[in-house]
């Protein structure tokens, strides 16, 4: 799945598996690092490679983020590129395109034009995406709709070649470990509350997830934020934002888990960690 920020390529990997394993938000860039969800039906597996937006690098964050999406290009046997049909194409989606180009005639490319059913002119929308990159089929969808994602699905099954299984049939539907879902989950519902720069300046990291004697999961994520002007933002007053993010964070969990969660959250200042790129190794991405 590739496309520039806030096109729906999470949503669409959520609904084609029917479980979430990516995190979504209203927020550009919530995704950072590419994420793997598997769909195994019968004798037949597909793997979705969910990527972040495609973006002009501005620091070392960003950096990894589309190297992120050129790796996860050099490995795939079919594209999914997404676009949103409420708006004609962008700088962002141009450069999609161009990364595209080379790899035309070598995997199938699929133009997917998503949130159809909230574009004025999709129709007009889609070809001027078409123009960027000519020859490719194309689908209107809403990642939304359960019926526009199967249908979806079962196409790129018919366009994959055959091969071993990549994951064993009982395998999860999501390659994420625990530890680095409840980092996102937390990461995602800070986002959602967070206004301005804050929310791409934050960081989470899993620093404890135990079952204890009582049956109950302790799971503490850290949230890395960059100034120390930004805590005090995070926290709200009286803590009132940061219980909000626990409580919504929380819920999540414990449909994940099936187990009750005592979350704890803990506000650390970490300077500059977007721009440097040992921090970047110590918060997991690398």
């Amino acid at each position: 799945m590739v496309g520039k920020p806030n096109v729906g390529k999470s949503t669409l990997v959520n609904t084609m598996l029917g479980v979430k394993i990516a995190p979504i938000s209203p927020k550009p860039q919530t995704t950072r690092k590419r994420v793997r969800g598997i769909h195994t039906e019968g004798n037949r597996q597909i793997v979705f490679v969910d990527t972040p937006g495609w973006h002009e690098a501005a620091d070392a964050l960003s950096e990894y983020m589309i190297r992120q999406i050129t790796e996860a290009l050099a490995e795939v046997n079919l594209v999914l590129w997404l676009v949103d049909l409420r708006h004609p194409p962008t700088h962002e989606d141009e450069l999609v395109a161009r990364a595209l180009r080379p790899l035309k005639g070598q995997v199938p490319i699929i133009l997917v034009g998503n949130k159809a059913d909230a574009a004025k002119y999709p129709e007009a929308a889609m070809q001027a995406y078409a123009e960027l990159l000519p020859g490719l089929e194309s689908r209107m969808i809403s990642a939304q709709n359960e019926r526009d994602a199967k249908a979806l699905r079962d196409e790129v099954l018919a366009l994959l070649p055959e091969g071993p299984f990549f994951f064993p049939e009982d395998y999860a539907k999501g390659d994420q470990t625990p530890e680095e879902w409840a980092a996102e989950i937390v990461r995602e519902e800070a986002m959602k509350r967070l206004k301005e720069e804050i929310p791409y300046s934050i960081a989470t990291k899993t620093e404890a997830f135990e079952l204890r004697d009582n049956g109950t999961f302790y799971i503490q994520v850290n949230i890395y934020v960059e100034r120390e002007n930004h805590k005090p933002i995070l926290i709200g007053a009286g803590g009132r934002k940061l219980k909000e993010i626990g409580a919504a964070a929380r819920k999540q969990l414990e449909v994940f888990l099936a187990r009750k969660v005592y979350l704890d959250l803990q506000v650390k200042v970490y300077p500059n960690w977007r721009k440097d790129p040992e921090a970047l190794r110590e918060l997991g991405y690398h």
